[in-house]
């Protein structure tokens, strides 16, 4: 991204001095090949919105036929209602482990894992590449173990293909490596809003755990492709919220206690599926290759066990059994026993390199233990107001900003799946506690600890939230420095420099604006013109940028090359100085920060 904003500031305009010289007259009848490059609009310009709504719409219809692929698969091996006994519990996923196995490692390798560091690495790694064998091979192992019942959801998958889509489009009309590169967050937007049918969740989650920053431009195409693609989802399967809870009403304060209990039991239920997946996942990878055949196998055996013996909820994405958990359908100690036994099937099927996302999955965990708690406090607190389904539903976000550690993307995504905007203040509260014990005891996000089980280098997301960029005003020095009158005669200005041992100086002009020199400069200046000329007849046409405390400090940097050093002016009285900048000390702050 970054690369993207200063070549496009670099192409903005021209510089100061460029501005200041006469243009060179065209020829009168002629213009080059050159020339019209110049004037004519680029094609990737013309091109980047429209083909955002295209990517947006292919997503969409992709996403959607993703999703129907599961719901087939589920029905063909699971049935349409699967109960504790059934063997197809334990053959299914079995079966489809080998199958998915097989297939990833003789057809498809880069369709392994959930989908959201294969695409982060196709940004920062491989300019934006996300194969169309990928996609396919994507969309046919993740919608195999899902619907077989590997304990995994679709929107992690959906979030990659959408990549590849963009990926794929943007190499067919040979689109710049830099706009290739941008593609591919565009294309993540629209298959995760697709999926979640949410799409400010899927823009707030690709700004925070895909990108990690924006710029005007680029939010405006992930928008057009994330509604775009939540039009054509929406028109498959309407435009209701995916869960439906009644209002919250928060009549006694005390009430909160308990959204703040859910936090602390959503934040260490998260690090212990976090410490889950960190453990045995590189344990599964150090095996020998020949025993990636039948992982998959084995996890899905396990989770089918699962099942057999009791608990078939915890089989799929689970977003039935989330449903009803919203209903108050189940005990409070059963919705305990189905997330934790959720935590280990998906440990199992996720460890195992089986292809599929850990959306779902997080939003089942929290659903149920957030269940849990409501359903208790309606047995021994029956005084509180609350519903179990709106314990749910923070629940759901507890474990999202806990786990995935995007607790923006957490707040809105409960907001847009249930349409309910009451439970806003419950929401906040929850997921804030979840997300910072979380952060202080695994410091490390779940997505980075994958990155470096894989031995890739991506950049925190995290961390750059939590970075705070350096401003002019804190590297700003004293005024020490002569500051002269433009009017000043040459030899009184050189006097006054010479007498303060300063190699640089201020010239404050009539206008209230600045100029600097070097007192070498003014000492060849005065060498050739007489003592009572005035200094601002050395004046070259350009004047000193105008800067302020709180711009960024990277934007001084650029003027250097001309300035020895720069006015910091006061914004409510223009031509004051608050301080100024030198080189020297801009980059003694960046060594210390």
């Amino acid at each position: 991204m970054s690369e993207y904003t200063t070549q496009n500031a670099a192409q903005a305009g021209p510089t100061i001095a460029q501005a200041v010289a006469p243009p060179a007259a065209p020829p009168p009848t002629i213009r080059t090949t050159l020339d019209l490059a110049k004037i004519a609009p680029k094609r990737d310009e013309r091109l980047f919105l429209v083909l955002s709504i295209f990517i947006g719409v292919i997503s969409g219809l992709l996403v959607v036929s993703f999703r129907v692929a599961i719901e087939w698969i589920k029905i063909l091996t699971l049935g349409s209602s699967p109960h504790p006994g059934q063997y197809r519990l334990l053959f299914a996923p079995t079966i489809a482990g080998l199958v998915v196995a097989t297939l990833v490692q003789r057809f498809f390798p880069a369709a392994r894992g959930s989908g959201v560091n294969q695409t982060k690495a196709a940004l920062y790694i491989y300019n934006g590449y996300i194969s169309f064998k990928t996609v396919i091979g994507k969309f046919i192992t993740s919608a195999l173990a899902i619907g077989a019942g590997h304990s995994l959801g679709p929107e992690d998958p959906s979030l990659q293909i959408g990549a590849g889509v963009a990926s794929m489009v943007a190499r067919r009309l040979n689109l710049s490596r830099q706009r290739l590169r941008l593609f591919a967050p565009i294309g993540a937007a629209a298959g995760l809003a697709a999926a979640f049918n949410a799409p400010v969740s899927a823009i707030l989650f690709v700004i925070e755990e895909v990108i990690g920053q924006w710029s005007a431009a680029v939010l405006g195409s992930i928008v057009l492709s994330a509604i775009s693609s939540v039009v054509v989802a929406r028109w498959f399967w309407g435009s209701e919220p995916m869960f439906r809870i009644p209002s919250v009403t928060l009549r006694d304060p005390r009430e909160l206690m308990a959204y703040a209990v859910l936090g602390v039991v959503g934040g260490l239920s998260s690090l212990v599926l976090a410490k889950a997946l960190g453990y045995l996942r590189p344990r599964l990878r150090s095996l020998p290759r020949s025993t990636y055949y039948w992982q998959p196998a084995v996890a899905g055996l396990m989770v089918g066990c699962i099942g057999f013996f009791g608990l078939p909820q915890v089989m799929g994405p689970g977003y039935q059994i989330m449903d009803q958990a919203m209903h108050g359908t189940f005990a409070w100690k059963l919705l305990l026993a189905l997330a934790l036994f959720k935590i280990l099937a998906t440990t199992l099927s996720f460890s195992s390199g089986t292809p599929g996302g850990m959306f779902a999955p997080t939003l089942f965990i929290g659903a149920m233990l957030g269940a849990s708690i409501g359903s208790f406090e309606k047995l021994y607190f029956p005084h509180f107001t609350g519903t179990v389904g709106a314990y749910a539903l923070v629940g759901m976000g507890v474990l999202f900003a806990g786990f995935l550690r995007a607790p923006l993307t957490s707040v809105f995504m409960v907001l847009e799946v249930s349409g309910n905007y009451s439970i806003i203040l419950p929401v906040i509260l929850a997921n804030t506690i979840a997300y910072l014990l979380s952060r202080s005891l695994q410091p490390v996000p779940i997505f980075e600890t994958f990155t470096h089980q894989d031995g890739l280098d991506l950049p925190s997301m995290e961390e750059q939230r939590e970075e705070s960029p350096l401003h002019i005003e804190d590297a700003q020095e004293p005024v020490h420095v002569p500051v002269l009158k433009s009017t000043m005669p040459i030899e009184a200005a050189a006097k006054a420099v010479a007498e303060a041992h300063a190699t640089a100086f201020l010239v404050h002009l009539w206008d209230g604006s600045w100029y600097a020199m070097t007192a070498a400069e003014l000492t060849g200046a005065a060498a050739v013109l007489t003592p009572e000329t005035p200094i601002e007849r050395v004046f070259k046409a350009d004047r000193a940028p105008a800067l302020f405390p709180d711009l960024p400090l990277d934007n001084a940097l650029r003027y250097f090359p001309r300035w020895p050093l720069l006015p910091v002016q006061n914004r409510a009285n223009k031509g004051t100085l608050e301080g100024i900048l030198t080189l020297e000390g801009i980059l003694k702050r960046y060594q210390e920060h």
